[in-house]
């Protein structure tokens, strides 16, 4: 699927949320423009999922019109963030892990910790473990 939508494409958009799976591309084009204040005829793809989360909608512009491609999986579903309603641009490397089913949201990380090192004198050393 994704050597359909890959030439040509700069940068992918992920709809996060629920987007009502009966909007055809007009309604799409409006969601990009007026909640997302995005240009859908930059060179970029536009993914939406509804609410059962086996389907998805891939909107983009070709350069002579926009093309709605929509993929439904048999079993399974996609691993959707949920958290907000806005679009967030996700590299091509989480794109093909969400079209597998992965997630692409770490919902803990692993924070870095920050550590000092401290040298003690021999004296000083003796003396904290005293």
């Amino acid at each position: 699927m994704l050597e359909r939508i890959t030439p040509g494409i700069d940068k992918f958009y992920i709809a996060y949320g629920r987007t009502d799976m009966r909007m055809g591309i007009n309604g799409l084009i409006n969601k990009i423009q007026s909640e997302f204040k995005l240009n859908p005829y930059e060179r970029s793809a536009f993914l939406f999922c509804g609410i059962l989360r086996n389907r998805i909608k891939i909107l983009l512009w070709d350069g002579d019109g926009f093309l709605l491609m929509y993929k439904r999986v048999e079993k399974g579903t996609f691993k959707w963030p949920r958290s907000s309603s806005e679009a967030k641009e996700i590299t091509l490397q989480q794109l093909e892990l969400l079209l597998k089913g992965a997630e692409i949201e770490i919902k803990n990380p692993i924070e870095k910790v920050n550590l000092r090192c401290v040298t003690l004198s021999d004296a000083e050393l003796d003396e904290l473990l005293a």
